[in-house]
């Protein structure tokens, strides 16, 4: 996805429900997830560590109200939250 497209849909979510509560680095974590990248990619992208994102993508998922489950992919799930503005 074009980065000036990702960065209008991560201004009109600013003050769009919990995606509202993530910092600007985990909305960056968030829509590299959107683009399918792993964390190894991602981590490479951002120029920070595979803790970090690990860390990071923990933040969206409490942030997102998006507890661990056996049933749900909560990967999945906070980027359909991120895709649909919510």
């Amino acid at each position: 996805m074009d980065p000036a497209v990702i960065s209008q849909l991560l201004a009109r979510q600013d003050n769009q429900g919990p995606l509202a509560q993530l910092t600007p680095r985990e909305r960056q974590v968030l829509a590299e997830m959107a683009e399918g990248r792993s964390n190894s990619a991602i981590a490479g992208r951002l120029y920070i560590t595979e803790k970090a994102i690990s860390k990071h993508i923990n933040n969206i998922f409490t942030k997102l109200d998006l507890p661990p489950s056996s049933d749900d992919s909560r990967r999945v799930l906070a980027v359909l939250a991120y895709l649909n503005g919510r």
